[in-house]
């Protein structure tokens, strides 16, 4: 089975050694100024070396047939946990996703503005063919509070957040540990968790989504994702 196939049968696929530690360490003095009291930002695609990583990953040997259908990186969130800087995620879905601008259409909904941009829940077949690329900046080990997912979950569309609990009876849970430049990818629709870190150490995410050249209904992407990845 190749890698395009296990992560559209499961949902999820791990992928070592995309980035090495020296090229974490870059990142990582990028990202100081912008992130150094704060747990996370969803802005980060506006700079212009997140640009160009954007471009890098979608372009690496192990990503570019994963990317093939999703060629522009359309959002770039960070997280950071730690012991102290730490926090519970339930199970979930991911369903909202950055556009342009307000625009009403059929089938979009639960539209709200976050660091004065708009993000919209989008329907089940924008969702389906979207993928997030979470680019790992330290070790993940089982106390780090890592992703939980339950495998092939995506493939049901959009679950009742209701019924969510439900499915861990019903479907196969990873925990996705990691090391520096590790790269997890994973369909937003996929049912996933995280608990809180329990351990010494900390986990900064760069957690970004591709999604397809253009949106349906009228509906745009960013414009600074519009530069992001060129086509």
């Amino acid at each position: 089975m190749t890698a395009a196939e296990n992560l559209d049968q499961l949902g999820v696929l791990s992928i070592p050694g995309v980035l090495t530690a020296p090229q974490c360490a870059d990142i990582e003095r990028e990202l100081a100024p912008l992130v150094s009291d704060s747990a996370g930002t969803r802005q980060l695609l506006q700079e212009r070396w997140c640009k160009a990583l954007a471009t890098q990953l979608r372009e690496h040997p192990s990503l570019k047939q994963l990317l093939a259908s999703t060629p522009r990186a359309v959002q770039c969130t960070y997280f950071e946990k730690d012991r102290l800087r730490t926090w519970l995620v339930s199970l979930h879905q991911d369903l909202s996703i950055p556009v342009a601008q307000r625009v009403e259409a059929l089938g979009w909904q639960g539209w709200s503005l976050k660091q004065g941009q708009w993000f919209v829940q989008a329907p089940p077949t924008v969702l389906a063919s979207l993928v997030a690329v979470r680019l790992h900046l330290d070790p993940c080990g089982p106390e780090d509070g890592p992703l939980r997912v339950l495998c092939g979950t995506h493939l049901h569309g959009v679950i009742d957040a209701e019924l969510a609990p439900g499915w861990r009876q019903r479907a196969a849970e990873q925990t996705c540990v990691a090391h520096v430049g590790d790269v997890v990818c994973m369909r937003p629709l996929l049912l996933h968790a995280s608990s809180k870190a329990t351990g010494t150490s900390r986990r900064r995410v760069l957690h970004f989504v591709f999604g397809p050249a253009s949106l349906p209904n009228g509906l745009r992407w960013p414009d600074l994702a519009d530069s992001a990845c060129p086509n």
